[in-house]
């Protein structure tokens, strides 16, 4: 049994197409995972257009936002029935023995290998899927919003783990793609006061943003950053990566703040890190997210505290990934959704 898929097959820039592919057969501590919605990711973009900084196994399969209907139940796997409605973390290779994941944070194991470029992704009717990474979805919540519950992740990890926000913090997010306004609604759900800046060609999306309750700007962000007084902010969330932008945080985070970098950028900086040392700054890094962090997020998207309905642009039919991936690329939409079934 062979079923369409989006597969990205070499490394030169667009190639991505529709092929078939054969049915994945599941190993004993497996299921096989009937995709009701797949979400499009910048990663699976930059791949797309080949301007990525990982190392891909091609040819494979795009897309490792997603949840479905469990089809098929590996021998082993007494937890989960067919049918259950799910949704699967993205570490799909782990060494189980590694200092990192028995520590619990399997996503910073360096064996480690995702869907969507290590193995093949969701986009697609069947995918395998390790029965660890599973979560259960609640009843109330639809596909289409709970296989965004992977960059909701991102953001929770980002924001709420690896920053120290408060209440009453003052937070600026940096770049209003689908993680920046992640992070930037997580960090008014920590009580902060944040805003949001971008380019020019942002305005829409920075208009979705402040459903959020969050502030957009456009250009320069330096009178928000230091209108209180003229310090610079709390925290600075670089959601955009590339090498300018961490520039920017250096000059608007106060002494004794931190910048929060998620945002990947394979350039080289170009500039000194002195002020990083003079002004006291905490730099950290944030990669990926783990089982805790998904429980938390699924429950805050099952009760409404998250709301992911504002971010996405709509749902195409897997045979229209050209342009769900067009209308994501050139900003017109902030989150496109693919529907396999």
């Amino acid at each position: 049994m062979s079923s369409l898929a989006v597969v990205n097959y070499a490394e030169k820039k667009g190639s991505v197409e529709i092929r078939e592919i054969s049915k994945p057969v599941i190993g004993p501590d497996d299921v096989l995972l009937e995709v009701a919605n797949v979400g499009v990711c910048g990663s699976d973009l930059h791949q797309w257009t080949s301007d990525h900084s990982w190392p891909v196994n091609y040819p494979v399969v795009l897309g490792h936002e997603f949840g479905g209907n469990i089809s098929e139940i590996g021998a082993n796997v007494l937890e989960w029935k067919e049918g259950d409605r799910v949704v699967s973390e993205t570490a799909a290779v782990i060494d189980i023995n590694n200092p990192m994941s028995k520590q619990g944070l399997y996503n910073l194991d360096p064996t480690r290998k995702g869907f969507g470029y290590g193995v093949n992704g969701a986009m697609t009717k069947f995918v395998k899927v390790p029965a660890r990474c599973l979560h259960k979805v609640p009843d109330s919540l639809p596909f289409e919003q709970a296989c965004l519950t992977e960059p909701c992740s991102v953001a929770y990890n980002s924001v709420v783990v690896n920053s120290n926000i408060n209440p009453g913090d003052r937070v600026l997010v940096i770049g209003p793609g689908t993680i920046g306004i992640l992070c930037a609604a997580m960090a008014k759900l920590c009580g902060a006061d944040v805003a949001i800046v971008g380019l020019e060609q942002d305005r829409g999306r920075l208009e979705i943003a402040s459903k959020y309750g969050c502030e957009g700007i456009i250009g320069d962000a330096t009178e928000w950053a230091k209108k209180q007084d003229g310090l610079g902010v709390d925290c600075v969330i670089d959601a955009a990566g590339v090498s300018a932008t961490l520039k920017m945080a250096l000059e608007l985070v106060r002494p004794n703040g931190q910048i929060t970098k998620v945002g990947w950028g394979p350039k080289p900086l170009n500039f000194s890190l002195d002020p990083l040392v003079q002004k006291n700054v905490r730099l950290q890094g944030s990669f990926s997210h783990n089982w805790p962090i998904w429980e938390k997020v699924l429950f805050l998207l099952a009760s409404g505290r998250l709301d992911v309905n504002p971010i996405i642009g709509g749902v195409w039919k897997l045979t229209d990934w050209n342009e769900a991936f067009e209308q994501m690329h050139s900003g017109k939409v902030v989150k496109s959704v693919l529907k396999p079934n």
